[in-house]
């Protein structure tokens, strides 16, 4: 099955009690694809500018990632961000952002792209997400995360794409903003009667939970002695749950809640270190292995 992922490729710049980062890769799609990529070959919708290395598209296409909706847009530069952690390290102070390439390139989903299974929409503008729905030709599992800007600036538009999709997934400041609703059991439901089947709030080091006609599913996160950068891990969350979903075929609550396990470990790769350095680090056969510890942690 096919999966296709629409969000941002960007250069982050990165503070943390383990050391500053200026301009390594980043962006919500780089995450996700680094994750899904465990899991078989995807697709990617994104746009950089001129400076964008070629190194970095050779690391993506390197991890099987299909960049043939990759926009390079020589007079622009790349989405730069630049954030600082202190603290628990569950969120960062965005000190810096520089949309430049998001602000002038213009949206064109490949022909080639336009049949996927699967389909993630990161955390762009509604009206962006929209448009990628109105251009596939199949119906495709949709699962849609936003941000907080979109749900103070854009609900009516972010309200329309939600009853077009299939499964949310949005952490817990998020899941607040938009349910109006403090406690997060009575947010899952509030989330669901927007438009989508299910729901996954991510709630950092205190794991993630499901919300579906089944009820309510909760999972911890991995235990991890040390968090080195917790930028992309909500990303590479979402990547590890659709790269699952795609290779499977399954569509199920169970299977979702199968993919949030393999979710939960491919963010706690991410976490190990600065941009997408771990999974370069973790091999496929030592990603099964954390996962089936994994299992192991969480049975009773």
């Amino acid at each position: 099955m096919t999966l296709l992922v629409v969000g941002t490729v960007a250069f982050d710049t990165i503070d943390t009690p383990f050391g500053r980062r200026e301009r390594i890769l980043g962006g919500s799609a780089t995450f996700f694809g680094f994750a899904a990529s465990y899991f078989g070959e995807l697709r990617l919708m994104s746009a950089v500018g001129g400076d964008f290395p070629s190194e970095h598209v050779d690391a993506l296409r390197a991890r099987g990632i299909d960049l043939t909706g990759l926009q390079v847009l020589p007079e622009s530069k790349t989405m730069h961000w630049a954030g600082n952690y202190v603290g628990d390290m569950n969120e960062a102070d965005t000190l810096d952002f520089e949309p430049n390439v998001l602000d002038n390139y213009t949206l064109e989903v490949p022909q080639r792209y336009r049949d996927s299974n699967y389909l993630f929409l990161a955390t762009d503008h509604p009206d962006t997400q929209l448009q990628v729905l109105e251009a596939m030709t199949h119906d495709p599992f949709t699962v849609l995360d936003t941000r907080d800007v979109w749900i103070d600036n854009e609900l009516d538009g972010l309200k329309r794409v939600l009853r077009k999709v299939h499964g949310l997934v949005l952490n817990d400041d998020e899941a607040r903003r938009l349910s109006g609703e403090r406690n997060l059991v009575r947010a899952g439901p509030e989330l669901r009667a927007l438009g989508p089947s299910w729901v996954v709030i991510k709630k950092g080091e205190h794991g993630s939970i499901l919300f579906s006609e089944q009820g309510v599913t909760a999972l911890p996160a991995c235990p991890l002695e040390v968090v080195k950068d917790p930028t992309g891990a909500g990303d590479s969350f979402a990547g590890g749950l659709m790269g699952y979903l795609a290779s499977t075929g399954k569509r199920s609550i169970e299977a979702v809640k199968r993919g949030m396990t393999y979710g939960t470990v491919t963010a706690s790769i991410a976490v190990d270190d600065f941009s997408v350095d771990p999974f370069h680090k973790v091999s496929k056969q030592e990603f099964q292995a954390r996962h089936d510890a994994f299992l192991k942690q969480i049975r009773i």
